[in-house]
């Protein structure tokens, strides 16, 4: 079965037909795509050699399409991006709501994917070789550090948005990860910083 932008195109169809399953193709896109890779569009799918389906990729990927022909690595990208999304979540509204930070990430992660957790973390262990958890971690303290250099939110007040119970404990994850403790970072951003009327 051939596989182009992570959809398996219907065997039994001509190639022509077979490409407008990937969204955002027509049939006059399909032809143009097939005429610029030099592919015969009456050739069934079933039918098509590796080399047909190569071409068809090279001039498919400088229009955008995203090619993750393994569903294993496009979950593990999706959960890549849950965790980024929820980090970030904070800049997304005007009253940040750290509740969602404070939530199970095995729930959160489940209930946004539609899967197991504990298919999901030996998925994403197997293929990034860090676990979830290390992942979420390495992502949420350099949340903190950003949030440190812009200086405008007190550690408190860091600690709260990001879902840490206390300050405490936002301090030891985050010297674990970088060696420093939030206010020695703070401190050596804020040097190397230039005054915008230095400028």
């Amino acid at each position: 079965m051939a596989r182009i932008a992570g959809v398996d195109l219907p065997r039994e169809k001509r190639i022509e037909i077979g490409l407008t399953y990937i969204y955002g193709i027509g049939r006059v896109s399909a032809n143009k795509i097939l005429e610029a890779a030099n592919v015969n569009p009456d050739t069934r799918v079933r039918d098509l050699t590796d080399e047909d389906v190569k071409k068809a990729k090279s001039v498919l990927e400088p229009l955008g399409f995203e090619f993750i022909d393994d569903r294993k690595r496009l979950l593990t990208e999706q959960i890549k991006q849950a965790i980024v999304g929820l980090i970030h979540q904070d800049s997304l509204s005007e009253a940040p709501d750290s509740s969602c930070l404070k939530m199970n990430l095995s729930d959160y992660l489940s209930e946004k994917l539609h899967c197991d957790y504990k298919y999901l973390s030996g998925l994403f262990s197997d293929l990034e070789n860090v676990t979830i958890e290390q992942y979420y971690i390495a992502q949420r303290v350099e949340r903190v550090k950003e949030l440190l250099v812009y200086g405008e939110l007190s550690l408190t007040e860091i600690a709260y948005l990001m879902g840490y119970s206390s300050v405490a404990y936002l301090s030891s994850q985050f010297r674990r990860i970088t060696g420093f403790s939030p206010t020695e970072f703070r401190k050596i951003k804020g040097e190397r910083r230039i005054p915008i009327d230095k400028i």
